[in-house]
């Protein structure tokens, strides 16, 4: 019986929508997270008449035929692109991205990967790193003796000295764009790869070419809803039980057939 195996499908992607909002839930404290949201569509169909075939019986053309679908299957988990609140955390290298873009970062072997993480920290030698330690993109360093360090709008990053009146440009942080930001690959802690769907990074000075800004001081929350989440999972579980429900009764109809004399 078809019936089985459909709301077993149907069971299967509630159970993903389930585990998509627990990760989502899981990230609400997550700095610069943007929500995930499952995509599913319908699977393929058994085409028991198609739909503009000749009827054999008088030579009709059957307007609509009967056409069988056989479930449904995910199709994406995408990513939701949306700005989340910022709040005020008073460190100097704190750094909340307003608008489009991500700082370059570069792993340990040598490939560049991205993030809206701005919790920026000093290593031993003064150079500027995520909270894993990979450095920022360009190699900025604030030397030990540095009294004050401010970060404007565009990135750039000054120091102040005892016994100077005027400040040191140590650097400007720059941002990256992309076409489809949702085509970029998660590799966890805040991290994301360059793919093909993605399209090439386009690299260039905050506030330009519609391009964020920085805001010193602060970090970007999560942008996750946790209403809206909670909603979609009493939703997820009231589509599980119906799909159990399907399962249920075709199984019941089966075991009236088998008890045909």
């Amino acid at each position: 019986m078809r019936a089985l195996n459909i709301a077993a499908t149907g069971m299967a992607a509630q159970n993903m929508r389930v585990e998509v909002i627990s990760h989502n839930l899981a990230n609400m404290n997550t700095t610069a997270y943007n929500a995930r949201r499952a995509e599913f569509s319908d699977l393929h169909y058994q085409q028991v008449q198609r739909p503009g075939t000749v009827n054999s019986a008088d030579g009709t053309i059957l307007p609509a035929g009967v056409q069988l679908g056989l479930g449904v299957r995910a199709a994406a988990v995408s990513m939701q692109i949306a700005q989340g609140t910022v709040a005020e955390t008073g460190g100097a290298l704190d750094l909340a991205i307003e608008g489009q873009g991500y700082l370059e970062i570069t792993l340990p072997n040598g490939d560049p990967a991205y993030t809206r993480d701005g919790a920026l920290k000093r290593n031993g030698d003064g150079l500027v790193v995520t909270s894993d330690g990979y450095s920022v993109v360009p190699d900025i360093t604030v030397p030990e003796d540095a009294r004050q360090i401010t970060i404007n709008a565009a990135g750039e990053v000054y120091a102040y000295f005892d016994g100077e009146t005027e400040a040191q440009l140590l650097g400007q942080f720059g941002l990256v764009t992309f076409t489809n930001e949702k085509g970029l690959e998660a590799v966890g802690s805040n991290l994301y790869l360059e793919t093909e769907a993605s399209g090439a990074p386009n690299a260039g000075n905050a506030s330009e070419d519609g391009r964020g800004t920085f805001r010193q001081g602060y970090l970007e929350n999560s942008s996750v809803d946790a209403v809206r989440e909670i909603t979609g999972l009493i939703e997820a579980q009231r589509g599980y039980e119906l799909n159990a429900k399907v399962i249920t009764a075709a199984d019941q109809m089966l075991a009236a057939t088998t008890q045909i004399r």
